[in-house]
């Protein structure tokens, strides 16, 4: 499983716990169950591989984390979707933008240009290209916002 497919699964578990509001450690556990995982990947292709031990602590790391620091990342989101109320975004979208101000933030081997790229192709893939617009303006917006320095550090 590459990175990019951790990225995306990692997704599908902040997403899935907006609606369960389950532990993120429990959703982790319970999604990455050997069963369970391989009765999802008859329906989607990023379940076709295992992921491997460095994508398991990534996958904790940043769905814990995501789930820790919501209100401030969603506060971020606020901050540079100037006209749009965060409620207007979808929660999908919502998702993956909170992903990637997380990784940008907190995720040291994740540089700030490849979590943008991701969120903007996660989000074509899922929302559409005018969401890949939006996504990249309101990171992009934010990358820039960082102190001097942080962005830069990590590419």
């Amino acid at each position: 499983m590459t990175r990019a497919n951790a990225r995306e699964l990692a997704v599908h578990l902040i997403y899935g716990r907006e609606f369960t509001g389950e532990e993120p450690e429990q959703i982790v556990s319970a999604r990455l169950n050997k069963e369970y995982y391989e009765k999802l990947a008859q329906e989607n292709e990023i379940y076709q591989e295992r992921p491997s031990g460095a994508q398991v602590r990534y996958l904790d790391t940043v769905v814990t984390g995501v789930a820790n620091r919501s209100q401030e990342l969603n506060e971020q989101i606020s901050k540079f979707s100037i006209g749009w109320d965060i409620s207007r975004i979808s929660r999908l979208t919502r998702c993956v933008m909170q992903l990637a101000i997380f990784e940008i933030l907190y995720v040291e081997d994740v540089p700030t240009g490849v979590a943008i790229s991701e969120a903007v192709r996660l989000a074509k893939k899922y929302d559409g290209s005018d969401t890949g617009s939006f996504v990249n303006g309101i990171l992009g917006s934010f990358a820039r916002s960082l102190p001097q320095g942080k962005a830069e550090e990590k590419a």
